[in-house]
């Protein structure tokens, strides 16, 4: 089934305002938790296929810093917070307050401020989407990887047990000043759930 035949261009709209809405959130929840203001850009919304998730991160053989998680509810699906391992020092760094002088692996401590970070976008983004679709959608405790791109998503795919062909990637962009850091959000709903969510946003989908 490809969904983007039966996806019309004014219905983005409601995806973009979805990323709109959870970024928005995202920044209130991050200003909360770390005591000072959090900016996020608008982000940018599309869909795309699933084997092109890799290529939107620089390639199957790029390392890649990951967050990810099991949707559950009644459109479950599979998470995916993606970046470079570059951005995540620089996040660390700027939001976190977290001065990291060496690379390599992430000690327990960054790995669970980015597994944090990754949580509550997650959060925001699923309880905006929840209310848009008016389905119930909860995220599990979030898992933290550093690894291909390639390798996580099949992980991912080994781990979940099935992995939906088509991806909602909301474009994530922290700003502090004049700095962006920058991330990818994937949100992989399972084959039957996008029938769902677009039905609830009133697209049909036919099942020739």
């Amino acid at each position: 089934m490809e969904v983007f035949k039966h996806f019309k261009e004014f219905k983005m709209d409601v995806l973009r305002e979805v990323g709109n809405i959870g970024a928005g959130n995202a920044a209130t929840a991050l200003s909360r938790l770390l005591n000072k203001p959090v900016d996020m850009a608008v982000p940018k919304v599309q869909l795309l296929p699933f084997e092109e998730i890799s290529e939107k991160v620089g390639g199957a053989e790029q390392v890649v810093i990951a967050v990810f998680l099991r949707v559950e509810g009644e459109a479950p699906g599979n998470l995916f917070f993606i970046m470079s391992p570059e951005a995540a020092k620089s996040l660390l760094n700027r939001l976190v307050g977290i001065r990291r002088d060496t690379d390599g692996m992430f000690n327990e401590l960054e790995q669970s401020a980015l597994c944090e970070i990754g949580n509550i976008l997650a959060g925001s983004y699923l309880s905006s989407l929840a209310d848009f679709t008016k389905l119930g959608m909860s995220p599990t405790v979030p898992a933290l990887a550093m690894d291909m791109a390639g390798a996580i998503l099949s992980y991912g795919l080994l781990q979940f047990g099935q992995m939906g062909d088509d991806a909602l990637l909301i474009d994530t962009t922290f700003l502090e000043g004049d700095h962006e850091v920058e991330g990818q959000f994937f949100l992989i709903p399972d084959p039957d759930s996008f029938a769902k969510i677009f039905k609830s946003l009133g697209v049909p989908i036919d099942h020739d």
